[in-house]
């Protein structure tokens, strides 16, 4: 029985697994966004909030450990310069986890994962309730004239 152990093994001995959740952590933290299946998504969530964590805390251990981690020294500036301000009166759950659907050719759960930007779901959501108005009323306006 697996009970009281973390994480996920995602078919992988534990150095691959190391450094795919590396290499996915860089690339995440360089783009800000990036799809890939929803076990691999939910592992990432982990360790990028404990990335952007270290990248708050901002003094020479932290940016130690974290460049323990991150694959590129750019990044780990990126990180530490530009996405750790950010998040500064945030006190966790900076990165986001949207499901879009399944991948072509082995049907595998796909997701979304982003950092969080202030406002930007408000602003998402507004923009969709509006086009779902607009297009109910241009559904009844064709209904009254046909």
């Amino acid at each position: 029985m697996r009970h009281l152990k973390a994480g996920r093994k995602l078919g992988r001995t534990s150095s691959h697994r190391l450094a795919t959740m590396r290499n996915l952590v860089t690339s995440f933290l360089q783009h800000e966004q990036i799809e890939t299946t929803d076990a691999k998504a939910k592992e990432l969530k982990r360790l990028a909030d404990k990335m952007v964590t270290l990248g708050k805390r901002g003094d020479l251990h932290a940016r130690r450990q974290a460049m323990s981690v991150l694959r590129d020294e750019s990044v780990g500036k990126k990180l530490f310069d530009d996405i750790a301000p950010r998040f500064k009166e945030r006190a966790g759950g900076y990165t986001r986890i949207l499901k879009i659907g399944r991948r072509h050719g082995d049907n595998a759960p796909v997701s979304l994962i982003e950092l969080v930007v202030k406002g930007k779901v408000v602003e998402e959501k507004k923009l969709a309730k509006e086009t779902k108005a607009k297009a109910k009323k241009e559904k009844k306006e064709k209904a009254s004239k046909g």
